[in-house]
C-alpha cells in the first residue's frame, strides 16, 4: 500500500509533543505517547525525530515563539525613543497574562535543559535574541542584565503563583539602565580626597585640605 503523502505530519507531531508535556509533564513524553496524541504511527515519530532530545528541541523552539510574538507586538523594540523599562514591563505583563498553561509549558521545556545538555543552546536562544534587540538601546552588559532580571521575574511569578506586578518590574528594570547623568555617560566620578575642582560652596581660592575625605 503506497504511503499517504502527509506534509503536515512533522508539525502535528511537534504540536502533539507540546500537548503531552502540557498534560503529563516531561515524564509523560515518549515517542509512543506523542504518536498516540498526534494519531500517527509510532514509526512516524521516530522517522522525524530519532531521539526524544530532537523532539524536545523542536518543541522548545516552537514554544519560544510565544515570547517572540510578544516582542513583535511591541514593534520588535526598534524605536530608540521608547520608554524601555515601561515597554519591557508591559511586554512581560502581556505574555504572562496569556494562557497560563502555555506559559508554564514554555518554562518547563526551558528548564528541562538543566538535565538535557542538547537543549541548552535552544534554551539560550530567546535570551540571546532579546539581548540583541536591546543592544540598540543599552550597552551589551546592561542588555544581558535586563534579560536576566526579566527571566527571574517570570520564574518568581510562575513558581510562587503570585500576580505579576508591572509597576515593580518597571521600577526594577529602570534601576539597571544607566542614566545620562551617571558614571557611564559622564565618565568616572572623582574619588574622595582627590584634587577635584572646588565646588560652588567652597570658599574662592581654597583647595581641599590634604587627606580630606579619608577615614
Amino acid at each position: 500500500m503506497p504511503r499517504r503523502h502527509d506534509p503536515e505530519r512533522r508539525q502535528r507531531i511537534i504540536d502533539a509533543a507540546i500537548r503531552v508535556v502540557g498534560e503529563k509533564g516531561l515524564a509523560g513524553l515518549t515517542h509512543r505517547s506523542v504518536a498516540a496524541e498526534a494519531d500517527v504511527p509510532l514509526g512516524s515519530t521516530t522517522y522525524h525525530f530519532a531521539t526524544l532530545d530532537e523532539l524536545m528541541i523542536a518543541a522548545l523552539r516552537q514554544a519560544n515563539e510565544g515570547f517572540a510574538k510578544a516582542v513583535a507586538a511591541h514593534g520588535g523594540l526598534t524605536d530608540t525613543r521608547l520608554d524601555l523599562p515601561a515597554e519591557l514591563a508591559g511586554m512581560l505583563g502581556e505574555w504572562l497574562a496569556g494562557e497560563r498553561t502555555g506559559v508554564e509549558l514554555e518554562y518547563e521545556l526551558y528548564l528541562a535543559a538543566l538535565r538535557r545538555p542538547a537543549l541548552r543552546p535552544v534554551a539560550a536562544e530567546w535570551a540571546e535574541d532579546l539581548a540583541a534587540l536591546l543592544a540598540g538601546h543599552v550597552d551589551p552588559l546592561t542588555a544581558r542584565a535586563l534579560v536576566a532580571l526579566m527571566d527571574g521575574i517570570c520564574l518568581q511569578v510562575l513558581l510562587t503563583d503570585t500576580p505579576y506586578d508591572e509597576e515593580y518590574a518597571r521600577e526594577a528594570l529602570t534601576r539597571l539602565i544607566p542614566t545620562a547623568s551617571g558614571p557611564t555617560a559622564s565618565g568616572p566620578t572623582a574619588s574622595p580626597g582627590s584634587s577635584a575642582a572646588p565646588t560652588p560652596d567652597s570658599p574662592p581660592g581654597r583647595r581641599p585640605r590634604p587627606g580630606a575625605g579619608r577615614r
